[in-house]
């Protein structure tokens, strides 16, 4: 009797759940295992265990156990880092090290696959393209970063289309991944801690974009404009200011007189799409780019965009108190994204900054602080070190309040006091120093927004 091949996933998160259940289906001896504690994953472990997985809590990996012997295959949850010294010397012995993306590419790789990828903009863009290929009738549910994890897409029916939303960390542990159509929202510094080097991120970046068959690219930002320009010249190339605009590129995709032509047609009116900033136009110009090249027609990709719902924790509307607009703007993870948050909503406006700090360029950030903040209250981990940053440009009017609930409160003292349009929670920092995620982040700038204010 032949012995089954052994297969050891790391992180029990949905991704290693749905990648350790393929695995087992295709006849895998299956271990799971996790470093969390043992009555975090009860429940999962319970039901895991029953579909014959072996899961291990509270347990590190290590290529050397005697348990891993005649280890076959090893799949890592994107939150592994690719250059840990176990994944090393799991490669340095043989092991096959792919990550949970690169199984469910192995598994659908005959379905034609729509990558999104970008330092901003590839959630919303993601989210937006989900949307019009719903409206078309298409089975295509968003996984990845959002949504679905690409493998649970593996366990059912398979999808018409599979729209992957792929950070970087995705992207370096899914090798072969080589999909039908590709977009590059943007480039800017960040995961430098993961990284290293500005060039090793892009380069990661880049690889997946260079093995799609067609490759949508956003002509308006600098980085992709100068440095990809050369190497997709053949690319769909986008630009908000016409066809003309970002010579010697000519797009393909653009706004005239304000609709989104695609290839000489007018598609919809950007003003459909409900969604403020500049950069939301770019992520439309994306979004009906790829839905054009994927055949979808020019009324039903309006149709999918003007009952697009907008994407949580990004520019969310919480509520209005008094006049003034609460933003959920947790999705800002850097410097970048939370400078263009506070570029897109009306000032003055008090700024809600802070959390588990990132390297990177704050120089445009702080000039919007400058130009637009009433005031800036601080949180988390970053607190001190911004109120420095702040000190050093001249910048006076912040607070160190150090959580969100504190914020929200004294948002509310200053509202009283000076005229303010907008409470943004924009972090411009990882939430790991006091939430699970940035989901939970949000989730409690939220509820917080909507116990407080409802109480006053």
């Amino acid at each position: 009797m032949k012995t089954a091949e052994t297969a050891h996933v790391i992180g029990l998160g949905r991704s290693g759940i749905a990648a350790a259940r393929v695995l087992a289906r295709q006849g895998f001896s299956v271990t799971l295992s996790d470093r969390g504690p043992a009555n975090r994953h009860r429940d999962d472990a319970k039901s895991l265990k029953a579909g014959g997985i072996t899961v291990k809590l509270n347990h590190a990996f290590s290529p050397s156990d005697e348990a891993e012997a005649n280890l076959s295959l090893l799949v890592v949850s994107p939150g592994v880092p690719w250059d840990a010294p176990e994944l090393i010397a799991a490669r340095d012995q043989g092991i096959e090290t792919i990550g949970e993306m690169e199984l469910a590419w192995r598994n659908l790789s005959h379905r034609p696959w729509l990558c999104i990828t970008g330092t901003n903009g590839k959630t919303t863009t993601t989210a937006l393209v989900a949307a019009i290929f719903k409206a078309a009738g298409l089975r295509a549910p968003a996984c990845g970063n959002i949504g679905y994890a690409a493998c649970e897409l593996a366990l059912s029916e398979p999808p018409d289309w599979v729209i992957a939303e792929l950070s970087s960390y995705q992207i370096e542990a899914a090798r072969s991944l080589a999909p039908t159509i590709g977009i590059w929202t943007t480039f800017t510094p960040d995961h430098l801690s993961r990284h290293k080097t500005v060039e090793n991120y892009y380069d990661i970046k880049a690889s997946l974009i260079n093995r799609a068959k067609t490759a949508i690219l956003n002509g308006d930002d600098p980085t992709l404009k100068n440095k990809a320009a050369h190497i997709f010249p053949e690319g769909v190339w986008t630009s908000l200011h016409g066809k003309d605009a970002i010579a010697p590129l000519k797009p393909d995709t653009y706004i005239e007189d304000g609709w989104v032509i695609h290839k000489g047609e007018k598609v919809v009116e950007s003003r459909t799409l409900h969604m403020v900033g500049e950069h939301n136009q770019q992520n439309l110009l994306m979004a009906v780019a790829a839905a054009k090249l994927a055949g979808i027609e020019s009324r039903v990709i309006a149709q999918g965009i003007a009952t697009f719902p907008g994407v949580s924790h990004r520019l969310e509307h919480v509520c209005t108190w008094r006049g003034v607009d609460f933003i959920n703007d947790s999705k800002a993870t850097n410097y970048d994204a939370a400078e263009v948050g506070l570029r897109s909503v009306a000032s003055p406006t008090i700024l809600i900054a802070g959390g588990a700090p990132k390297d990177g360029d704050d120089t445009a950030w702080i000039e919007q602080i400058k130009q637009k903040a009433a005031a800036v209250l601080l949180v988390g981990d970053a607190a001190e070190s911004f109120a420095q940053r702040l000190e050093e440009v001249h910048y006076s009017a912040y607070e160190i309040v150090e959580t969100i609930d504190r914020a929200v409160a004294r948002s509310t003292d200053i509202t009283k006091q000076q005229s303010v349009k907008t409470v943004l929670l924009s972090p411009a920092c990882a939430s790991f120093d006091q939430y699970a995620n940035f989901e939970v982040r949000g989730d409690d700038f939220r509820q917080v927004c909507t116990k407080y204010l409802g109480e006053m």
